[in-house]
């Protein structure tokens, strides 16, 4: 059995440390209320119940909210109308110096204008056992 790595609490200030975020939040599931963009405050907060990655056996999940901080705007695309609809997020990537592509499954995204890299992802919970593991049907065979 893995050593259990605990509660994350990490922080991305460079645009090189997106991908590790990304990679951690990667099978996140978020109901699409759960997604508060605080205009006043330039924050985007996202929580949702994160697959944990970094824990291979046994497959857990543990509540956790993702927030981006500095953002001048956020774009919605194909963003579903029903506030209690799942949501996979499946990547954040560095669209420009001043973009960041939040890409979830079934074409839904959040394109955001960001000042400077902020981002921190925060486990706020003890993890549970998974139901099931992701499975990512349109990647490369290995």
């Amino acid at each position: 059995m893995a050593a259990d790595v605990g509660r994350l609490h990490l922080r991305a200030e460079l645009p090189d440390e997106v991908p590790l975020l990304s990679a951690l939040v990667q099978d996140m599931a978020v109901l699409a209320s759960a997604v508060d963009w605080q205009t006043g405050r330039r924050t985007l907060i996202i929580a949702g119940s994160r697959f944990r990655h970094e824990v291979p056996e046994p497959p857990t999940r543990i509540a956790s909210v993702l927030r981006l901080v500095h953002v001048a705007a956020v774009q919605r695309r194909a963003w579903p109308a029903d506030p209690e609809a799942v949501l996979a997020l499946l990547a954040i990537t560095m669209e420009s110096d001043d973009v960041l592509l939040l890409t979830f499954g079934g074409g839904a995204a959040l394109r955001c204008t960001i000042e400077v890299v902020d981002l921190t992802l925060e486990d706020r919970t003890d993890p549970w056992p998974a139901l099931g593991v992701p499975d990512h049907e349109d990647r490369a065979p290995a």
